[in-house]
């Protein structure tokens, strides 16, 4: 008995115009695409736009009518959706005008929620003056900023750094939990760490766009930011990204993502740092490992505030990294 016909869209890959064709098996499906965009059957195969999975038969048996599928030919392969924000975005140091009118003719043809919200977001962005960074170049950035500032990347420096003294004051404050034994020990180490911050500027520069090297472990040289998050997992999930730099909006925006601890500041590093104090007998603690836990990239990750994990992380810092081997020093007689 055959399989009654089910309406698929059909594409090519690389190309956005889109086919209806109708076919009751994976098979037949496959045939009729080959002989409409004339590729060989050898070789080719089906995956679905939205993500890139290829098709097997019973898969096929599964889907529902109307569904858009990619073709591909011998060697060619599709990532999903993003392949096709991949190929505008390439188009976009040369050909920036070119790029948003193909963003909009995909956009008319588009029902997907996620993709119109993408492409949507896309022309945004690029009809915005992403690479202007003086203020008298794009006034309308700085529009509720303190007229102190006069480019973008100021701006944002600025913020990491108020970031990282209100952690800086957070380790402060907690003197009142640590052993009155142990105080002064404690803000010994408070002072080493501020010196430390006052030397490096506050560590800006994680959000300074321009090519220092620490900056480059966050973002390009363009000012875009990917979301690391969750920790536990090897990305974020929904593919979180934003250029502060594009517009005012997305400036106010990006003050809502978060330098997320991994190790946690207020539930482990701060009060191991007290125990470590208090429990020393004679022992040199490790200011500087817990300098890197506070306030590097070491134990920090940039997540969008969706996915910045409120919960209890259960991670602890590394026992043997809280003490070090006092620097031996020699008399010559």
């Amino acid at each position: 008995m055959e399989e009654p016909l089910r309406p698929f869209r059909l594409r090519g890959c690389g190309s956005p115009q889109k086919f209806g064709v109708a076919a009751g098996n994976l098979r037949g499906l496959l045939r009729k695409g080959c002989r409409l965009l004339q590729l060989p059957l050898a070789g080719s195969r089906l995956c679905l736009y939205e993500d890139g999975t290829e098709l097997t038969e019973s898969y096929f048996r599964a889907l529902p009518a109307q569904t858009e599928l990619v073709l591909l030919g011998p060697g060619e392969s599709w990532r999903g959706c993003a392949s096709d924000i991949e190929r505008l975005l390439a188009a976009f140091c040369s050909q920036q005008g070119a790029v948003v009118e193909a963003a909009r003719r995909l956009l008319t043809d588009e029902r997907a929620p996620h993709r119109q919200k993408l492409l949507a977001d896309l022309i945004h962005n690029l009809s915005e003056n992403i690479l202007a960074e003086d203020k008298e170049d794009d006034k309308k950035w700085f529009e509720g900023a303190f007229s102190r500032f006069k480019n973008k990347s100021s701006y944002l420096r600025h913020s990491c750094e108020s970031r990282m003294r209100g952690y800086m004051r957070e380790v402060t404050g907690f003197i009142s939990n640590v052993h009155p034994a142990a105080r002064d020990a404690y803000r010994g180490i408070i002072d080493l760490m501020a010196d430390k911050l006052k030397s490096v500027k506050y560590n800006g520069c994680y959000f300074d766009r321009r090519e220092e090297e620490e900056a480059a472990r966050l973002c390009t040289a363009e000012g875009w930011f990917s979301c690391q998050g969750p920790f536990d997992r090897d990305d974020c999930p929904c593919k979180h990204s934003i250029n502060p730099y594009s517009n005012r909006e997305s400036r106010i925006l990006f003050s809502t993502w978060n330098l997320d601890h991994i190790i946690e500041k207020k539930r482990a590093v701060v009060p191991e740092l007290a125990e470590a104090v208090k429990t020393r007998d004679g022992r040199e603690v490790n200011w500087e490992y817990f300098y890197q836990l506070l306030f590097t990239l070491d134990n920090l990750k940039l997540v969008h505030i969706a996915c910045h994990k409120k919960t209890n992380h259960n991670l602890s810092c590394d026992k043997s990294r809280i003490f070090r081997k006092r620097k031996q020093t020699h008399e010559i007689s």
